[in-house]
């Protein structure tokens, strides 16, 4: 059998079958997009390839995963230690009163967790000042009061920077703070 180009009925398979592919090509781009536009950017400026984005994509999700399960064995610490605490506090009327700070990074942001006592009113006053000093950009900031102890929790952003430089910026804040809780509890 001999295949006619020339027959129109071919003619509109092969248009179909390139509306089609183009269809495809177009919504995995925009799909493509979507999922960049969700991964952060250390460095927005520059274009990056596609096998690039896709990388980047996962790398992300597995730092996500990865502080996921950390931050899970944190909380069942805390809790699990948590109740041996209050116990013991309950029981001899004695809750810590040393300011603590706990730094967590989380991609471009960090999360700082405060504890001190109902009555040390200023600590939490002079972290954001040093926050600010170092140029963060502060996203939230709560707290809640359980029984003489106040748990502080700040958001924060340290810009759009490089790799390198948000590593130092990072390393430079923790460094400020803990000397800070530190000097404040000396």
């Amino acid at each position: 059998m001999e295949i006619n180009s020339n027959n129109p009925n071919n003619f509109s398979s092969r248009t179909d079958r390139k509306l089609i592919e183009r269809n495809r090509r177009n919504q995995m781009k925009a799909l493509y997009s979507e999922l960049n536009s969700l991964v952060p950017h250390y460095n927005s400026r520059e274009s990056i390839s596609l096998p690039d984005q896709l990388g980047e994509a996962a790398n992300y999700i597995k730092r996500l995963q990865t502080n996921l399960e950390r931050m899970k064995q944190r909380k069942d610490s805390l809790i699990s230690g948590g109740q041996s605490m209050n116990i013991a506090s309950s029981r001899t009327g004695f809750s810590p009163k040393v300011p603590q700070i706990q730094i967590h990074e989380m991609g471009s942001s960090l999360v700082i967790g405060l504890t001190t006592d109902t009555h040390s009113r200023f600590i939490f006053n002079d972290t954001i000042r040093i926050l600010h000093e170092e140029g963060a950009d502060i996203v939230n900031a709560s707290f809640s009061v359980v029984g003489n102890t106040a748990f502080h929790t700040i958001h924060l952003t340290v810009g759009e920077l490089t790799p390198d430089y948000h590593g130092v910026a990072v390393t430079r804040i923790a460094e400020r703070l803990n000397k800070f809780i530190y000097d404040a509890h000396a």
